[in-house]
């Protein structure tokens, strides 16, 4: 195809760390690198990252990336990026002015409480499609307004910006301040009906309009590379930017209405397509922007799960029981069951359908024949567990009856999970050719906005690699999804004493 990229470079920037792909014309992936970087606990229930770290780990990971493609010139990039998580930093010289507060951060549980108790839950649920939970940027931001000194006279002199990862990314890479709509609805700060930061959510957390980005489609414009910042390739388009479940919809080529996948990874997060209207959100589940391309804005329905991924990764680095997700494959079918344990991984409080900040992690059942096979099962159950519970409230919000899920993300590597899933969900779980489906769908978006690849080109490029069909009886079905709503109950509100 003449006149078609050589490669378009997808930044996937995530919670633990950095994957930078590059893919080929075709939808092919050229080349890849990856790089962790650290994590911040101040205090317990408190998460924070060093935006300066994400930036210099990013910019060398997208460099390498580029090199493993043996790419000559990239002709547009793509953004996608961990959610909510929130960064301040001074537009002149560029630098952090704190550390970023992350999406897991519940440090505004109260804050919340006190926002519900004084009745504005309703004016978020309209404007925002979202509900108040410390997971969202809107407290994140008031927060640091409140409590890093001279910040809110500093944001409104505009001598400070807040901003998502993706802005903050965008900042350093082009020098323009901008955001994208699917990253600006996750704020509590943005009217997903209007496309416009809302006024009085604005005056409720005393936010500054001007300290915020403009907002673009998701699909379309903002920027080219500055000299130098990747060495090599100065002025590349930034044509595409999504958060990273929109991302993954849109790399598993859910682009019509009806259309849902799940998302494996540090948390879990199932969207589907609603199209061109706003569904009004139901008990447990989000309104979110799905992608915007123009004047055209395309909107979602959300199940938001905080951890699973999360969980794996607590039994490597908290407990020390295994040494890599990998090894959880074996262990769970090492036992026949998971001699009646069950885990609420609730570490950071409860998500889509709870909604429950002061929820807390919790296992049940041990005994003293219970040994690390069976707690690594019991956490491989847990998140397909919660993968049903997302479900069954979209059902109940009226939506479509499920026939296959689409899933992707880093776990979709278990097959053993895989197949537990489709057991308890009781359809088949269809894994696509290109698993890292967030970091594809930033370069779909990517290819997209640089005019390269059509709708149905997009389309025409998803292929199926494993599909994992359910096996299991509905009365064990039942009575396995039972044993975990019984111990959610037991671990919802349990920092509230």
């Amino acid at each position: 195809m003449e006149g078609f990229p050589a490669m378009i470079l997808a930044i996937d920037q995530g919670t633990t760390g950095t994957t930078c792909l590059c893919f080929d014309e075709d939808g092919a992936l050229a080349g890849r690198a990856y790089r962790e970087f650290g994590q911040h606990f101040p205090q317990p229930g408190w998460v924070e990252h060093d935006a300066a770290e994400i930036r210099d780990v990013t910019l060398a990971v997208a460099a390498e990336a580029v090199e493993d493609s043996g790419a000559g010139h990239l002709d547009a990039i793509g953004i996608t990026n961990q959610r909510e998580t929130v960064v301040v930093w001074d537009p002149s010289t560029g630098e952090p002015l704190h550390r970023a507060l992350v999406w897991q951060d519940r440090r505004t549980s109260d804050r919340c409480a006190e926002l519900k108790q004084a009745g504005f839950e309703s004016l978020t649920r309209e404007r925002t499609g979202l509900v108040l939970d410390p997971y969202f940027s809107g407290t994140k931001i008031e927060w640091l307004l409140r409590n890093v000194d001279g910040l809110a006279e500093r944001a409104r002199d505009g001598r400070a910006v807040f901003g998502t990862i993706d802005a903050w990314l965008i900042f350093n890479l082009t020098g323009e301040l901008a955001t994208d709509e699917t990253n600006a609805s996750r704020t509590l700060l943005y009217d997903i009906h209007s496309g416009r930061w809302d006024h009085d959510l604005l005056a409720l957390f005393d936010v500054p309009e001007r300290s915020l980005p403009e907002v673009r489609p998701s699909i379309g414009s903002f920027g080219v590379t500055k000299d130098g910042v990747l060495p090599g390739f100065d002025g590349v388009p930034v044509s595409g930017v999504a958060g990273d479940q929109q991302a993954a919809l849109y790399g598993q080529a859910c682009l019509d209405p009806g259309q849902g996948k799940n998302t494996y990874g540090t948390g879990s997060f199932a969207l589907l397509n609603s199209g061109d209207v706003a569904p009004q959100p139901p008990e447990g589940l989000l309104t979110t922007i799905a992608f915007s391309i123009g004047q055209r804005r395309l909107y979602a329905l959300e199940a938001a799960i905080f951890v699973t991924g999360a969980a794996v990764q607590w039994l490597r680095d908290g407990l020390g029981i295994i040494e890599s997700a990998a090894e959880t494959e074996e262990l769970a079918r090492s036992v026949d069951s998971t001699g009646g344990v069950v885990f609420v991984p609730a570490l950071t409080g409860l998500g889509s359908p709870h909604w429950d900040p002061y929820a807390r992690g919790t296992i049940v059942g041990i005994t003293r024949g219970t040994g690390r096979a069976h707690l690594v099962r019991a956490t491989l159950e847990a998140i397909a567990f919660q993968t049903c519970d997302a479900v069954d409230a979209m059902h109940a919000a009226g939506a479509p009856q499920l026939r296959e899920l689409k899933a992707d993300g880093g776990a979709t590597a278990n097959a053993w999970l895989m197949q537990f899933q489709a057991d308890m969900l009781g359809v088949p779980v269809v894994v696509p050719e290109v698993s890292e489906t967030t970091a594809l769908g930033a370069a779909f978006l990517a290819g997209a906005g640089a005019g390269r690849w059509t709708q149905d080109h997009i389309r025409s490029m998803w292929s199926e690699r494993a599909r994992y069909e359910p096996s299991m009886s509905e009365d064990e079905r039942t009575g396995r999804h039972d044993e975990l709503k019984r111990a959610v109950e037991r671990a919802r509100g349990w920092a509230t004493g």
